[in-house]
């Protein structure tokens, strides 16, 4: 795919001097295979940094390659050729090969900075990556403030607390930090300006059903332990959890709908229905402002706290225009789901499924196949667990869709320390993340829309082989693409 300068870089104004490009790198090398999935959701945290910067003064674009689906080399081109002072990573552990790569392709003269869950889950090892020979600062955390001090001054980075790089003579990774900096560490979520969508790929969009759609953020941070997440709080102790006030949130909404009329809104926090205090105080804001007849939208969620929550407040959360709630169902297992951490079961799941579809809000429910220490009769439950939730949904107006993946393991996490800890796995087979082509070559249309969350390391965790795994989540994806495809 070409694609021109002015096309790719989002943003920035290309007639004068770049402070930095901020590079979202593609799953995949797309110059291999072209990319067969239709949409991406849109790099909502490095727009957030990008936007921060540019109130700040400096002169900054984003480069999503996977959304463009750009090769390696085409990635490292376009930036070599615009030449900013900075060139930005978010690490991802899917992505972090292809990252490196386009980093080792870059002028001398670029400066690196990185951040993402890889950055923060083994930073030694991606400041001593010999790819990352121009790495200035590796930022743990949130990144906002300091990226744009950075930007500032690089010397700055012996300031600012979370703020690695490798140490010129004595070749260790150091820190920066100084007392009264920790601010930094936690920006305050209330007094960041909103997301300038300039920075995004197809954000907002318009949605099949014809409304113009937005995402946003409107909390951070998570207090559970789930042992396979990223987000977990054990992984992340540095994370203090914080919620926007509804007023901003509102503030955020009208603002889309008067500039782009946005009456759709999904928010991709790590958990936004996840605070019953914090649901109510929203709910009341929303009705006050009478949202619900003029907007819907989309939320993620905690199974135990619905499963808790009263009939009234599931009321007022459909009556706020409430859409659909996405879960983290994950198994259809009880021991396994106490094994991960979930601290709910099967029955909890089926009552919240029930309950929401039958006030007309739709589940979108995840589930994970090949968990370690999965039995064959677990991986089984988990199928079953699926269809009884779809057949419990078709009794009501709302739907329950399943989005079903691979077990892949995140360093940082609880469930990769258990790996690592039984010895069966060394670290580099557990980060030998390969793409799984499940489309035919994009040919099978039930598999397109996934496309780019089919990767694994092509390990066995469970009981039931790779293949087993695999070909339950074809078919559960394929039924339910039937499924999607029948209700339009």
């Amino acid at each position: 795919m070409e694609t021109s300068d002015d096309g790719a870089v989002l943003g920035a104004d290309l007639s004068r001097p770049l402070d930095a490009i901020f590079i979202n790198a593609p799953l995949r090398d797309y110059s291999r295979r072209p990319r067969v999935n239709d949409f991406t959701l849109p790099v909502l945290g490095m727009a957030y940094i990008a936007t921060y910067a540019a109130t700040q003064g400096f002169n900054v674009g984003v480069l999503d390659a996977e959304a463009l689906g750009l090769g390696i080399g085409e990635t490292h081109q376009l930036v070599n050729h615009l030449g900013p002072r900075w060139a930005g990573f978010n690490l991802l552990a899917p992505t972090y090969e292809i990252s490196a790569q386009i980093a080792a392709g870059l002028d001398p003269d670029i400066m690196v900075m990185v951040g993402g869950h890889q950055a923060k889950a083994m930073p030694d090892t991606v400041i001593t990556d010999p790819r990352f020979a121009a790495l200035e600062a590796l930022v743990l955390g949130e990144g906002e403030t300091r990226v744009a001090e950075l930007l500032r001054d690089r010397k700055s980075r012996a300031d600012l607390p979370g703020v690695m790089w490798l140490d010129p003579i004595l070749r260790k990774p150091v820190t920066g930090g100084r007392p009264g900096a920790g601010h930094h560490l936690a920006p305050d979520v209330d007094h960041l300006p909103f997301v300038d969508r300039r920075f995004l790929v197809n954000d907002p969009y318009t949605a099949p059903d014809g409304r113009t759609e937005a995402n946003m953020v409107g909390a951070r941070g998570c207090p559970y332990d789930c042992s396979f997440c990223g987000a977990a709080v054990s992984a992340n102790p540095d994370i203090t959890i914080r919620t926007r006030t509804p007023a901003g949130i509102i503030a955020e909404m009208e603002a889309l709908h008067a500039a782009h009329d946005v009456t759709a809104f999904r928010f991709v926090d790590d958990l936004f229905l996840g605070y019953e205090r914090f649901i109510r105080r929203c709910m009341d804001a929303f009705t006050a402002a009478d949202l619900g007849d003029r907007f819907v939208w989309d939320a993620t969620g905690r199974i135990n706290i619905l499963h808790r929550a009263d009939d009234a407040l599931l009321d007022l959360l459909a009556a706020n225009g409430l859409r659909e709630v996405a879960l983290g169902v994950e198994s259809g297992s009880e021991r396994l789901l106490t094994y991960m951490g979930k601290r709910i079961n099967p029955a909890m799941t089926r009552s919240v499924v029930d309950r929401l579809t039958k006030r007309g809000i739709s589940v979108k429910g995840y589930f994970i196949l090949g968990f370690p220490t999965e039995t064959r009769e677990e991986l089984a439950a988990t199928v079953h667990h699926i269809r009884e939730l779809w057949e419990a949904a078709d009794r009501h107006p709302g739907d329950f869709r399943a989005s079903v993946f691979e077990f892949r393991p995140y360093p940082g996490t609880p469930e990769w320390d258990r790996l690592v800890a039984t010895g069966r796995y060394q670290p580099t087979q557990l980060l030998a993340y390969t793409a799984v082509d499940l489309t035919a070559g994009g040919l099978d249309d039930a598999m397109r829309g996934r496309d780019e969350f089919n990767f694994s390391v092509n390990l066995q965790f469970g009981e039931a082989t790779v293949d087993e795994v695999r070909a339950a989540l074809v078919t559960l994806s394929r039924e339910q693409h039937a499924r999607s495809s029948s209700r339009r």
